[in-house]
């Protein structure tokens, strides 16, 4: 019997051939989500020059320094509209928050603390006090946002005050789910006593469409050669970047995709990988399409999903960190048996302890159908194959759910 290839190795060819795709511009306003194709350089200084952090009074500290020293307020600096002389000595200027400091002022004493009289301003400040000196934010032509950065509500806040009204994102990789099985049913279809609903689809698309992908589910096939030839075909019409196969992956009489994706003319990557659940992983390609084939067993594709598919169109859409640990370190919540020769991937609920360290317990049932287990869980405990014995409260890492 051949070794099983590991998941790490068949993560890493997984991501092998998957470069980054064609780019496109979008407004602000819709590239939450997206990942950045480019360098973004600024297109301004930020502050364009000088400014006050604070409500008070822009002036010279050396004026103040001596003590029961004054200075005589001449005039005020409001965003948007300077004060348009040098400040001269013994001079200030009411400013607020926002507003250029005036030239020849290197502080601005707070409000609060300031002491007016007739005009005549005394108290002290530190030079350089509540200034924000030209480009403390960032430089003209200097980059704020990099190639591979995710575009959340803080990064498109960057590229806008960076004065970019658009930016260049990397398309969004096409998926299209083929699922296979005589037994399946639509979900709110009339079910035979046979038969079950399909529900991989809809886990597949969500965790797709997390990651940044277009879906078209291109619905259920019989198990028949023609038949699942026909969904491949479909695919290929559609010009999806990768094909998703659900179920047929096993090596049981009825399990024809394989057969089915060869006669199409796909490059076999491997077959089968150490992992539970999901053994029966199919990677591959049928010319520029990616082919993954995950396992009919709910749970199966929706580790699976999670552990190859999401990396996968992350490194489709540029994403340098796509194959990254997004493992953590958490104490198990209950004694672990030995391993054997997968990775197991143990449904498992999180808590804390009397410390705030993080717990996960393993669900008392792991059998790859259970998806009741699945929404009672918050993380995967994983499992190194060949990993021995470990006792409550030992470390273990973990994989959270979306």
């Amino acid at each position: 019997m051949s070794t099983l290839l590991s998941v790490d190795d068949a993560l890493t060819r997984v991501l092998a051939g998957a470069g980054r795709l064609g780019a496109e511009t979008l407004p602000l306003s819709q590239a939450l989500g997206r990942t950045l194709a480019q360098d973004l350089p600024a297109r301004r200084t930020q502050p364009p020059v000088d400014v006050s952090a604070m409500d008070g009074y822009a002036l010279r500290a050396a004026d103040l320094a001596a003590s029961g020293a004054r200075v005589t307020i001449i005039g005020e600096s409001a965003a948007g509209r300077g004060f348009e002389r040098p400040l001269a000595p013994g001079e200030a200027v009411r400013i607020f928050t926002g507003a250029p400091v005036p030239a020849g002022a290197d502080a601005v004493l707070l409000q609060e603390d300031a002491v007016v009289e007739g005009g005549q301003l005394g108290a002290t400040a530190p030079p350089g006090a509540h200034i924000r000196a030209r480009g403390l934010d960032f430089s003209d032509g200097a980059p704020g946002l990099f190639a591979g950065d995710p575009l959340g509500p803080a990064q498109l806040a960057l590229a806008a005050a960076m004065n970019h009204a658009e930016v260049p994102v990397a398309r969004r990789p096409r998926v299209a789910l083929l699922a296979s099985g005589d037994e399946l049913v639509t979900p709110g279809g009339n079910l035979g006593p046979a038969q079950i609903v399909s529900c991989n689809n809809v886990s597949v698309a969500a965790i797709a469409t997390l990651a940044g992908a277009e879906v078209l589910d291109l619905g259920i096939f019989r198990d028949e050669l023609p038949e699942l030839e026909r969904g491949i075909d479909a695919a290929r019409a559609a010009r999806a970047d990768v094909l998703v196969t659900l179920g047929g992956a096993s090596v049981g009489d009825r399990d024809l995709l394989r057969p089915a994706l060869a006669a199409q003319g796909m490059s076999l990557d491997f077959w089968r990988i150490a992992m539970r659940p999901g053994k029966p992983l199919i990677h591959g390609a049928l010319g520029d399409m990616h082919i993954l084939g995950l396992p009919g067993n709910p749970v199966a594709a929706y580790v699976c999903a999670l552990v190859f598919l999401a990396p996968l169109l992350r490194a489709l859409q540029g994403d340098p960190n796509a194959g990254a640990d997004r493992t953590e370190s958490a104490l198990a919540g209950a004694d672990l048996p030995a391993n054997k020769g997968r990775r197991d991937f143990l449904r498992a609920a999180l808590s804390t302890d009397s410390g705030g360290r993080l717990v996960a317990t393993p669900q008392p049932l792991q059998d790859s159908s259970l998806l009741t287990e699945l929404v009672r869980s918050q993380a995967l405990l994983i499992r190194d194959a060949g990993a021995s014995p470990a006792k409550a409260g030992e470390s273990c890492r973990i994989l959270r759910l979306p």
